[in-house]
């Protein structure tokens, strides 16, 4: 019994697989272009989708074993096909819209979106409405809320706020989801929203403009620690852009502080 305990814990930990993750969240993000979404709508549901529902789902599922009782019985969970999550990453949407839309999205409207854009099934309204009680709605704030309240800080005391893109900032935070290893930076927002700004800063401002102390800024702005901020910089950068003078053996004794 124990065994097979263990055995169904590591099939949890390793749920649901870089490439299924990486294909669910190419399929929301797309969505999201579909579907025209702003920033907050987009984030908030990638944040219900990847940062809870998927790594709620193995328990969901019986993966803990027969003790956990939280097997679930619900056709749209079992058995468990691609086109289900889907649907489940259109819920997502459609909350956050509910949630940040003065006019939210029609059930409608995203079935019809759904019939077009997820093969080999077609979803009904009711179907919607009863995968939205396997989501798990909370109300804490996502790194893209705080990454625009400090840019707009940032814009408010510097014109060099005026060269850092936006569309930069949510291109990075867009490819970090993906990357299930560079997605737990989620977990922390604040720091990953502060990290994300300097780095964006890194990439889109102009190195001989890189007149603004943008890491002693950040430090002061959200009073997270300057080395931290860094580590979590080195790190975006590294993933982003994939430089070539920046091996991973050399990570330990690379200072990020030179691309400031």
């Amino acid at each position: 019994m124990e065994v097979e305990e263990d055995d169904a814990a590591a099939a949890a930990s390793a749920w649901p697989g870089s490439a299924r993750r990486l294909h669910l969240l190419q399929f929301l993000l797309h969505a999201s272009k579909r579907l025209d979404l702003r920033p907050i709508v987009k984030y908030s549901a990638l944040a219900f989708f990847a940062g809870r529902f998927l790594p709620a789902l193995p328990r969901k599922m019986g993966f803990y074993g027969a003790r956990s009782g939280r097997a679930v019985r619900s056709w749209l969970l079992e058995p468990l096909r691609d086109s289900n999550l889907e649907l489940f990453a259109l819920v997502a949407v459609w909350i956050a819209s509910k949630i940040h839309d003065l006019r939210p999205l029609s059930v409608k409207s995203l079935k019809a979106l759904g019939d077009r854009i997820i093969a080999d099934q077609h979803f009904t309204c009711r179907d919607f409405a009863d995968a939205v009680v396997e989501h798990n709605i909370g109300s804490s704030r996502i790194a893209f809320i705080y990454l625009e309240e400090l840019l707009i800080h940032f814009r408010e005391i510097s014109k060099l706020g005026d060269l850092l893109d936006l569309d930069v900032c949510m291109e990075i935070l867009d490819i970090l989801y993906e990357n299930e290893d560079t997605s737990l930076l989620f977990n922390s927002p604040r720091s990953l929203a502060a990290s994300t700004l300097v780095a964006a800063y890194a990439i889109s401002v102009p190195k001989q403009t890189w007149e603004f102390p943008i890491l002693p800024w950040v430090k002061f702005a959200t009073s997270h620690d300057e080395e931290e901020i860094m580590k979590i910089v080195l790190t975006i950068l590294l993933h982003v852009l994939k430089p070539d003078g920046i091996r991973e053996k050399d990570k330990g004794d690379f200072d990020v502080r030179c691309l400031l």
